[in-house]
């Protein structure tokens, strides 16, 4: 029988509402036999997720502030769920559990777990599925970093025997029995891992949008919703922070070659977002995948005669970033150039101290920096005619008289990244969007 793994995020388990969704989703397909839950996000705009509350209950703990107003409206989100559901599940030894665990040993990452685990038991008690705490399958190394090996382990023999199973996301434990989390956003991750570890044949990441969209609608009115994206592509547009997936959450997939699926909750009907290994070739696909961007950044820019001929050169640029602990975005070289793209904040905060020390130890013919930049990404693996669509889009781009700073190309297929003024930024993604979506 085919298995697939479904995560939920938090706007799709909020309230009641979205938890009939839920199972309605689930219970409408078989081989959707995993589920991994998030804990409950936003009902309205002005409403506060459930995580962080919990944060909230945490730093008032630690400051010896009375948390309990705040724990009180964490139970009484979950007790409407259960009474509107009709769940038969009492909150209280759970809230009185957390209570004590807060004034006794307040840890940040055991108070953000709390929304996942109690919003997972809570599922699969109305599932009627089997409730998997991560805390004995999902494992870290001392430094935070995942034990994969262990984690795999544990998670396939835990989830072998189960028919069905809700698993809480977002969290699992350290060698010292301490809880561990993810980055937020990290439920997504959880379902990667169980994914791989049961050998799935689809993971669904379910959200509230339905798709990842080809540009920012933002900027563009409408952009279509990319029906096929490949691991490589997504890698480029999540860099850019176009992505409705936890970046870190692909190689677990990614390795093992299972495709995901980016579903809405709310419109459970459309097709959505499919990330694959290897595009299609049966289906119509666009010369672009899609275009996505960053600001805030900076370009320093050396130029030495004869640097291709230095062994060593770049080298030393990356070294001197790395000694003030400036990381860079993009390092390009050319003839007689390097050209290192970072971050406008981290550049500011050392900007002197990394010139002096580029203008001491290189002794550069010239250094030019320029500040108030975006870069911009745009993707396509599906086009055969990469080169001549790199034409196409830097033709669109100065018709709409915008300024260059930076190219980088990529081989074999439509890769690009160029630079241009901060100001520039939404006009340059329209003319990109355009020219040949």
């Amino acid at each position: 029988m085919k298995t697939t793994v479904l995560k939920f995020g938090g706007t799709s388990l909020a309230d009641s509402k979205q938890f009939k969704k839920v199972s309605d989703i689930v219970k409408s397909d078989p081989a959707r036999r995993f589920v991994v839950a998030s804990a409950p996000g936003k009902r309205f705009d002005s409403d506060i997720k459930v995580t962080d509350l919990l944060y909230s209950c945490y730093e008032k703990s630690r400051s010896g502030l009375d948390f309990e107003p705040v724990l009180s409206e964490i139970k009484d989100r979950f007790n409407e769920i259960i009474g509107e559901l009709g769940i038969d599940f009492d909150m209280e030894p759970e809230i009185d559990l957390i209570r004590r665990n807060l004034k006794n040993y307040p840890s940040k990452s055991y108070a953000a777990s709390r929304g996942e685990y109690l919003n997972s038991k809570l599922l699969a008690a109305y599932l009627g599925y089997e409730f998997v705490d991560p805390y004995y399958c999902i494992h870290f190394f001392a430094d935070g970093n995942l034990d994969t090996e262990s984690t795999y382990e544990d998670l396939f023999e835990k989830l072998k025997p189960l028919a069905n199973a809700v698993i809480a996301g977002f969290y699992g434990s350290g060698p010292d029995g301490n809880i561990i989390t993810f980055s937020r956003g990290g439920s997504d991750i959880t379902g990667s891992l169980v994914a791989k570890a049961v050998g799935a044949d689809l993971y669904e990441n379910w959200t509230d949008v339905s798709g990842l969209l080809a540009a920012d609608p933002r900027i563009i009115e409408d952009p279509r919703v990319v029906e096929y994206i490949s691991y490589r592509e997504l890698r480029t547009l999540s860099y850019m922070g176009a992505t409705v997936l936890h970046a870190d959450a692909l190689l677990p997939v990614n390795q093992a070659g299972i495709p995901v699926n980016i579903r809405n909750t709310n419109h459970p009907e459309d097709r959505g977002t499919m990330i694959v290994s290897d595009l299609p070739k049966e289906r119509e696909l666009h010369t672009i995948t899609g275009v996505a961007g960053r600001k805030g950044l900076s370009v320093i820019q050396v130029e030495k005669m004869m640097v291709s001929d230095g062994a060593g050169f770049t080298a030393v640029i990356l070294d001197i970033f790395k000694s003030y602990g400036v990381p860079f975005e993009q390092c390009l070289t050319g003839i007689d150039t390097v050209t290192v793209i970072i971050r406008s904040d981290f550049f500011k905060a050392h900007k002197y101290e990394l010139l002096n020390a580029i203008e001491e130890q290189l002794h550069p013919d010239t250094l030019l920096v320029r500040e108030n930049l975006a870069m911009i990404a745009v993707v396509g693996e599906a086009d055969a005619d990469y080169q001549g669509s790199t034409v196409c889009i830097l033709g669109a781009v100065s018709a709409a008289g915008i300024d260059l700073n930076t190219i980088n190309q990529g081989a074999g297929s439509l890769n690009l990244i160029i630079g241009v003024e901060e100001k520039d930024y939404e006009k340059a993604i329209e003319a990109i969007y355009n020219s040949i979506i």
